[in-house]
């Protein structure tokens, strides 16, 4: 096959069996070639500026940037490069948030590997992709005149903020998960509460099971 019909693919994940686990599926197919992998997001930055690259696989859960943020800044650098996000967040969670991002597709960690494949392809080709639940999920969401829930109007550190706590993450756990300073972890809970009218952290779990924010 000609080199230039070969999809180039980076993948940026930071658990090492999912990165190799990645690479065994693209390895079986003919059109598809890894052409780097990084383990956090400041290396899937610099992968994308170091080669080309036509896809780029992002785990939306890095352990120093949010893929979010990873994927703002990719899509604004490169913007040729087709981001598709990983996640183990059920996709009405993340993706819509990611889609909006410029993400080109979001897929489901527990998905089949031909629809990996599959999805790799079509976003290649400069279209996006979204599963058929995600599809059904936004087609129930046209003409709704519902009020726009109090998390969809958060930021995405404040969202990602919110779902931490909610999963029972002190503000000291996550900003050392997130390699941020307790002082900005708490000024994000602060201003989360106040959009979303919560008094403590109780109401805000309680919401966010309520809402189906956590598994």
């Amino acid at each position: 096959m000609n080199k230039k019909e070969l999809i180039r693919v980076l993948i940026a994940d930071d658990h090492a069996i999912v990165r190799e686990g990645l690479k065994q599926i693209l390895a079986d197919t003919k059109d598809i070639v890894v052409a780097g992998a990084a383990e956090n997001g400041l290396d899937a930055v610099k992968l994308a500026r170091a080669g080309e690259a036509d896809v780029l696989l992002l785990d939306i859960s890095m352990p120093d940037r949010s893929g979010i943020e990873v994927l703002k800044q990719i899509r604004k650098e490169h913007p040729a490069i087709a981001v598709l996000m990983l996640s183990m967040h059920r996709e009405d969670q993340y993706a819509i948030r990611s889609l909006k991002a410029g993400a080109s597709g979001y897929l489901n960690k527990q998905s089949a590997p031909a629809e990996l494949v599959n999805a790799i392809r079509q976003v290649a080709s400069g279209r996006k992709y979204i599963s058929t639940e995600l599809a059904q999920e936004l087609a129930n969401q046209v003409g709704d005149d519902r009020e726009i829930p109090a998390h969809e109007t958060l930021s995405d550190r404040e969202y990602q903020t919110l779902t931490m706590i909610a999963s029972g993450k002190t503000v000291t756990d996550i900003a050392n998960e997130l390699v941020l300073s307790v002082k900005t972890i708490s000024m994000y809970r602060s201003r989360l509460l106040q959009k979303m009218k919560l008094r403590h952290n109780a109401e805000l779990t309680h919401y966010a099971i309520r809402n189906h924010l956590v598994d």
